[in-house]
């Protein structure tokens, strides 16, 4: 079944950092699409499907007169596709006195003041605040941004939209072998050299940690358990607070001399360890397939 968010509400509450939130959890996101095009728009996500098949649209008073009209439209396409399509409505808000602080720090002129009220700052929020009556009740998701800022907010959405915990930050498992250097964008870094290493074994040499009689060999030390144990505690209770931060992404990188034996090794079993924890990994060997 396809998924579409629609995001709306006051402008300068946080509209467009909710759907950058959605945008990094694997949304398709399309900023203020004109409410006249939103049907033809879920059209074309039905038939196309793919990457289309969780999307989210900004529709606000840029787009419309009034937000009577945009709920009487979700309503109407929610009868009609409500076998097809999971519909949900996420309407932020922010108070007055935030909204006029935000605009006037920015340096931003505000839509609808410009639109309507020949720049009238405090007319503008007062008739969106107005307008927002209608959508407020019958949102999924109210979500009130007065008092959180744009990396709380974003961590909110995700939290409400996420799949899976790490949906909301995919975890990069990277091997590599520290003769190659040691990689730049790693936030975390695991030193294997001080385990047993399986290319001073003749019959293991030319083998490299994909395979069982590797992991088995460096597995075996009681050790290399012990640091496989600790490594995968300490990950789990990192991870969430990485993503409470709001980081993008999380790259774990093991290193061994080489790349080949034993980082690949506990690359590939902290990688189906936490996947059993439901998290989003990907996982990249850099150097294992060096000097073969």
């Amino acid at each position: 079944m396809m998924e579409l968010v629609l995001i709306t509400g006051m402008a300068g509450a946080g509209k467009t950092s909710a759907l950058d939130a959605l945008e990094d959890i694997g949304f398709y996101a399309v900023d203020n699409l004109p409410l006249a095009m939103l049907e033809p728009y879920l059209k074309h996500c039905l038939e196309k499907g793919g990457r289309y098949s969780r999307t989210a649209a900004v529709i606000d008073l840029r787009s419309c007169h009034r937000y009577s009209e945009l709920a009487e439209a979700f309503r109407t396409m929610q009868d009609k596709y409500h076998q097809d399509v999971k519909f949900t409505m996420l309407c932020i808000e922010a108070s007055e006195e935030v909204l006029m602080k935000r605009f006037r720090t920015q340096r931003r002129s505000h839509p609808v003041a410009a639109r309507k009220f020949e720049g009238d700052l405090d007319k503008a929020i007062r008739f969106e605040y107005d307008e927002l009556q209608v959508l407020r009740a019958t949102a999924d998701y109210p979500l009130d941004s007065s008092l959180i800022t744009a990396a709380q907010l974003k961590e909110q959405v995700k939290t409400y939209f996420s799949q899976r915990i790490t949906d909301a930050m995919p975890i990069q498992i990277l091997s590599f072998g520290f003769k190659y250097g040691a990689p730049l964008e790693a936030d975390l870094v695991f030193d294997m050299r001080c385990l047993p290493n399986p290319y001073y074994v003749d019959e293991l040499r030319s083998h490299t940690g994909v395979e069982k009689c590797v992991q088995d060999y460096v597995m075996n030390a009681p050790e290399s358990a012990e640091y496989f144990d600790k490594v995968i505690k300490l990950l789990k209770f990192l991870v969430p607070l990485y993503i409470r931060e709001g980081r993008p992404q999380l790259v774990v990188g093991f290193g061994c001399t080489g790349g080949k034996h034993r980082s690949v090794t506990f690359a590939e079993l902290i990688t189906a360890e936490l996947r059993k924890a439901d998290m989003h990994i990907i996982t990249h060997h850099r150097d294992y397939k060096k000097e073969r």
